[in-house]
């Protein structure tokens, strides 16, 4: 198993990023031996961390590594800071275009990956979850799968707050400034419903879609909102509940259940 970690410069984020690599590209016979993954192409999974998160998020906590060795998956795991992996109108803050384009095409030349839509996958956890959702909408033409576990769904929390307002995480201004302007962010391109209604009415096909949350998680309203409008926009999905908080026990517990069904 191949690992490491690269830094190069980003004309999106206008600095240099790091990114954290796994590369299945030296592992042992017998994982390979009746493997059905390993009788096709590698995959890339952009694996996307939560609030206050890193790039060694997964790496530290979650059982990543195993799992790329098992299902024949190169993973990248860029840090996209607070961001919601959402572009913005300043210089050096367009992380939606750095995730959806700069990132595949990066590392499409640096290790010689597929540029096909069907090798590519994102995923995430939390603020990544939303950054995954948000990401394959978007960009309808890069990735062909996506999983979100416990993904912070909060348009609809902020679309009314004040100026002046705070949350348990955040303040007012921290989400003016990620979101835009509040009292228009429903029906703006930063909320993946808005881009599902797009996408349908443009005619723009679908990712397979896997979601979780745990039923102790103090995002599952939010999730079960999602899911039911999902459902409402009959836009095919997965959804998977069971008991759980918005820790790694949890995302662990749905990571490899993830890759099963998307690459299924």
């Amino acid at each position: 198993m191949a690992t490491g970690q690269i830094s190069f410069f980003s004309n999106m984020l206008s600095r240099f990023a790091t990114v954290q690599v796994i590369l299945p590209n030296d592992v042992p016979p017998e994982w390979i031996q009746d493997n059905p993954h390993f009788k096709r192409p590698m995959k890339t999974l952009i694996l996307l961390h939560g609030f206050s998160g890193y790039s060694m998020d997964w790496v530290y906590n979650g059982l990543v590594q195993e799992a790329a060795g098992k299902y024949n998956v190169g993973v990248l795991m860029p840090s996209g800071e607070n961001s919601f992996y959402l572009d913005r109108e300043a210089t050096g803050c367009r992380y939606a275009s750095f995730i959806g384009e700069e990132l595949p095409q990066y590392f499409g030349r640096l290790f010689g990956l597929s540029d096909k839509k069907e090798d590519w996958l994102i995923g995430g956890y939390s603020m990544g979850g939303f950054g995954a959702i948000h990401s394959a909408l978007q960009f309808t033409d890069r990735f062909s799968g996506m999983f979100a576990l416990s993904s912070a769904l909060i348009v609809h929390n902020i679309e009314n707050m004040d100026p002046g307002a705070q949350d348990l995480v955040a303040n007012y201004d921290y989400y003016r400034m990620v979101f835009g302007d509040l009292k228009t962010v429903s029906s703006s391109t930063g909320n993946p419903e808005e881009l599902v209604r797009r996408n349908k009415a443009a005619g723009r096909p679908f990712p397979r879609m896997f979601l979780a949350c745990g039923t102790e998680d103090f995002l599952i309203n939010e999730n079960h909102a999602f899911r039911d409008f999902l459902a409402e926009q009959k836009v095919d999905f997965v959804y998977r509940e069971s008991a759980g908080e918005h820790n790694f026990t949890f995302w662990n517990q749905y990571l490899e259940p993830a890759l099963e069904y998307l690459l299924g």
